[in-house]
């Protein structure tokens, strides 16, 4: 199973509505440093309101992505983080104080954009 990437200008949008498991998540991650390369992206919103738990490896995935995207120059927004998955990343030592977050995808974009100095 592959994690849709949608490009919106200059941005790549990412909504999990599943829950994922370890193969889908290293794909994930693949994937996405591989569509940032490709197209340049400046911002990227993980949406993951649908995702209700997570375990430690894709906690530790989704810290990586997030450190991995900011080196190669594109902003990250999280969105849409459940109340578990939180307690989970912060049980996990992954913190992700410096990633800005917001209740949903509409949220996000306008974050980016802040974000990005728009």
């Amino acid at each position: 199973m592959r994690i849709p990437i949608l490009k919106l200008h200059n941005y790549l949008l990412i909504s999990i509505q599943t829950e994922i498991d370890d193969q889908t998540a290293i794909k994930f991650q693949e994937d996405l440093l591989a569509k940032i390369h490709k197209t340049g992206a400046t911002g990227v919103v993980i949406d993951l309101t649908s995702v209700d738990i997570i375990d430690s490896f894709i906690a530790k995935v989704l810290g990586d992505v997030v450190s991995m995207s900011d080196l190669m120059g594109a902003r990250v927004v999280l969105t849409g983080i459940q109340p578990a998955v939180a307690m989970t990343l912060i049980d996990l030592g992954i913190h992700l104080q410096n990633v800005p977050t917001a209740l949903d995808l509409e949220q996000g974009l306008v974050k980016l954009h802040q974000e990005l100095g728009g």
